[in-house]
């Protein structure tokens, strides 16, 4: 049974704490912790089978029935004002809950699973759009290569909507590691003779995605089995990585449902 606690202080050390991570993109990583801001996010992370740390809820949320049980799930509440919870939130509108989850560690690589590589992706945005795509299209592994924005921020979890809980990742990993994959990598790129459609793609393989503004690294590039490229005919010089991501992880996808030839 949960240990509810109601807190009227915003020096509180748990408030503290979590404005720390909501205003630090990797504050998880030095704090061994995560913040999940709002209902979905929360109800994402149990379906998946997690046990939150703590629960935090407004006053008002505590005597509705259907949060309390959410809150109620949760090891530790803390039950606050809607004052204190506007000061913790970074949403236009401050949601009634949010939960205090370890974080994991790094995470290992897994080889010889469908999987995506980020080199560098700066966006949090296009970063959480990806996790999105992959967990809805199956790509089971997402890597992040060092330099890449951080995966659990608050503006990844957000743009991701849940799909962290689905999904194998791993963070900081140097392009050597990449040699555990098992799988061909792939990339795209404007000047590849072979369209994305009439390649015949590994089944898995491993989807390269460059820096917004710089591309895939060109040691990176070396390593690839195969490039293709997304015909645009409307004439666009290139894609946003985010949409491109989407559009190679649907054709693998429908590409595995065929039979082998």
């Amino acid at each position: 049974m949960a240990v509810v606690k109601a807190i009227s202080s915003r020096d509180n050390p748990l408030l503290v704490r979590l404005r720390k991570l909501a205003a630090d993109p990797g504050g998880y990583r030095r704090l061994g912790e995560i913040w999940l801001e709002g209902d979905h996010l929360c109800s994402a992370f149990l379906q998946r089978g997690g046990v939150p740390a703590q629960a935090v809820i407004t006053e008002a949320a505590w005597e509705e029935p259907r949060w309390r049980e959410i809150a109620g799930r949760a090891a530790a509440v803390a039950v606050l004002p809607q004052t204190l919870m506007s000061a913790l939130s970074t949403l236009e509108s401050p949601p009634p809950i949010g939960f205090v989850v370890p974080w994991e560690g790094a995470g290992a690589l897994a080889g010889g699973v469908p999987s995506v590589v980020l080199d560098r992706l700066q966006d949090a945005g296009n970063v959480g759009t990806i996790l999105r795509s992959a967990a809805a299209l199956g790509v089971e592994q997402v890597i992040a290569l060092k330099g890449t924005t951080a995966l659990w921020s608050p503006k990844v979890l957000r743009a991701a909507m849940g799909a962290h809980f689905g999904l194998r990742l791993v963070e900081g990993a140097a392009p050597e590691a990449l040699d555990a994959l098992g799988v061909p990598l792939v990339a795209t790129s404007s000047h590849a003779p072979q369209r994305l459609h009439e390649a015949r793609l590994p089944r898995p393989c491993a989807w390269l995605l460059g820096h917004e503004g710089q591309g895939i690294d060109s040691e990176l590039l070396g390593r690839c089995a195969l490039t293709v490229g997304i015909p645009q005919p409307g004439g666009e010089e290139s894609l946003n990585v985010a949409s491109a991501a989407a559009i190679c992880f649907y054709e693998a996808l429908r590409q595995r449902s065929l039979p082998d030839a």
